[in-house]
């Protein structure tokens, strides 16, 4: 009887509390919403580390790239109303061309015309050994504009500077004597030289003047 009267004060104090004596479980109302955000989050990571589809995916052989081209490529709904984006990354593969560059051609040096030469000059001599070498009056023009730079055409021209001697001015005089021993007096022992020179240095009497003109002398 005591036991009695214990559990019932007991009930009526939790009743006033506002406890549930009824002995069945309630559930509680934000469990639901909860649940199914947890399982929304899940769904969206597992596809946003998925593998990328073969539209999104490029080969290492598509080279080179010039350009990347970004778009959302798709829109998941889920659960109520929550709405959640996954992009990923869709690449545009353009073809760069490089053209080759040609470099230009350098300029033909710039000379007068020498015309005609009066004949047993020197410059006819040179002419004609021109002639006899293959070589034009182009030629003839280059070798005319370096002679008359480096001594005038004169077969007795001496630099009291360098030493350099007559009309090829070779350093010193004494080399010409490869060509003649009289290359002290004699034009065309000197022209001879002299060509032969130009031939093995610069290829021709325009890449000898090309040269004078850019450094002063050849």
């Amino acid at each position: 009887m005591f036991i009695n009267s214990r559990t019932a004060i007991i009930r009526a104090q939790a009743r006033s509390q506002g406890a549930d004596l009824s002995g069945r479980h309630t559930r509680v109302s934000w469990t639901l919403p909860v649940f199914a955000s947890v399982a929304s989050l899940g769904f969206i990571a597992t596809l946003m580390v998925a593998a990328p589809t073969p539209a999104s995916t490029v080969s290492a052989a598509q080279a080179p790239v010039s350009s990347i081209e970004r778009a959302e490529v798709q829109s998941l709904t889920v659960a109520e109303g929550f709405v959640n984006e996954v992009s990923r990354d869709k690449l545009a593969v353009k073809e760069l061309i490089v053209e080759p560059v040609v470099p230009a051609a350098p300029a033909a040096p710039s000379v007068p015309a020498a015309g005609t030469p009066d004949p047993g000059t020197a410059q006819s001599i040179a002419l004609s050994m021109l002639t006899a070498r293959g070589l034009g009056s182009g030629e003839y023009n280059c070798l005319v504009s370096l002679w008359n730079r480096e001594s005038g055409w004169n077969v007795y021209a001496h630099n009291s500077s360098s030493g350099a001697y007559g009309i090829p001015q070779s350093l010193p005089g004494d080399k010409m004597a490869s060509a003649g021993a009289d290359w002290a007096t004699n034009p065309a022992t000197q022209i001879s030289w002299g060509l032969s020179y130009i031939e093995g240095r610069y290829g021709t009497p325009c890449g000898a003047w090309s040269h004078s003109e850019s450094n002063g002398w050849y």
